[in-house]
């Protein structure tokens, strides 16, 4: 958790800090990774209509960012295992610092701001415990380390903080050592249970739900939220693909399990148990996911019912749109969707990564 005093010494040093805004880097929409033709990566800024406000180069792949609600910073994230994070100025491109996880840590690729942007907290799997770790750092103390909470779980992935400063962090469920096989191995198929836990700031576990005995192979990974609290996750299936398994999950507090939403099988299978981003349309009305492996965007209502299908080849970057979504694909298209309609923004000369940061 926090320490009181540190917290007290950040809150009086952002007192103190240039406010400078998002305006200051162009008033991008929207953060995304990308790889060149030339090999190189970088941070994109791009506005709703997915042109290009500015570019930052990045010394390798990027998985995805956390961006500041009001001063012009994101955190680049290495893919997972990755052990740095990048904090850029994106008003001028530099590099402002650079994290390291602790020993024996490494990030899982995303993270997200909380208290209106005065802390940054990471994502790290502990591989000595095995156990899931938000790491939290203040800003105004220059992105000093200033404690850490549990995730109650393995593999965290990614976490949101809810309205009333709840954090709900999605556990994938699945153990990984840097050690073994390049960290990319898993380790605890036979026995993983991944999970949604809702926490506190300070990490005491207010409630938790697991999916049933028969999809625990069905790693949570990704979320969106609804203002009053309704959650989406996206899931990978870690066992046969033709098992045509559900990839999005509904959930709100309270609820004892999850709304689990599955499309006609057909396109179920088509996804290839993968869901790579999920997202809450721009209007509210509806969640959609993603999946490169099976080239499709499907979208589904709030009462997990299936709405849409889009299909496009590698797509997977998906976040709120102009009253619907802006989805990007591995082949430098930008697009616009809604649950009628599929249609081109941009095209670059570049390949998308997984993810596209709301700003």
């Amino acid at each position: 958790m926090i320490p009181r005093r540190a917290f007290l010494a950040a809150m009086a040093a952002s007192a103190l800090t240039p406010r400078l805004s998002w305006a200051d880097a162009g008033s991008p929409a929207f953060l995304a990774f990308a790889k060149e033709p030339d090999g190189q990566h970088a941070l994109f800024g791009i506005d709703v209509m997915g042109h290009d406000v500015f570019r930052v180069p990045m010394p390798g792949r990027g998985h995805a960012g956390a961006a500041h609600p009001v001063a012009p910073e994101a955190v680049g994230f290495a893919r997972r295992p990755g052990t740095f994070a990048r904090v850029i100025d994106c008003a001028n491109g530099r590099v402002l610092t650079e994290l390291h996880s602790p020993e024996g840590r490494h990030f899982m690729g995303h993270g997200s701001f909380l208290q209106g942007g005065d802390i940054l907290a990471t994502l790290e799997n502990d591989y000595i415990s095995t156990r899931g770790k938000i790491g939290l750092w203040s800003r105004s103390q220059g992105y000093k380390r200033v404690g850490e909470i549990e995730t109650h779980g393995v593999g965290p992935h990614e976490a949101l903080q809810m309205a009333d400063g709840t954090l709900v962090v999605a556990n994938g469920g699945i153990q990984t050592d840097p050690r073994v096989e390049d960290g990319r191995g898993k380790l605890n198929l036979p026995t993983m249970q991944p999970s949604l836990a809702y926490i506190t700031p300070e990490g005491e576990l207010l409630e938790q739900v697991f999916l049933d005995p028969d999809l625990h192979l069905n790693s949570i990974r990704h979320l969106a939220m609804t203002g009053d609290g309704l959650v989406g996750f996206a899931m990978q299936w870690q066992g046969d693909t033709m098992d045509g398994v559900p990839l999005l999950g509904l959930h709100r507090r309270g609820w004892a399990e999850a709304k689990l939403a599955e499309a006609p099988l057909g396109e179920q299978l088509a996804m290839n148990g993968y869901a790579g981003s999920v997202a809450l349309s721009g209007d509210g009305r509806y969640f959609g996911i993603t999946s490169p492996r099976g080239g499709r965007l499907h979208i589904f209502d709030h009462g997990a019912n299936f709405v849409a299908v889009h299909r496009r080849p590698d797509i997977c970057g998906l976040a709120a749109g102009p009253e619907g979504f802006l989805a990007t694909d591995g082949l430098g298209g930008v697009w616009h969707a809604t649950a009628e309609e599929f249609q081109p923004f941009t095209r670059a000369e570049r390949a998308w990564d997984n993810h596209v940061v709301t700003l």
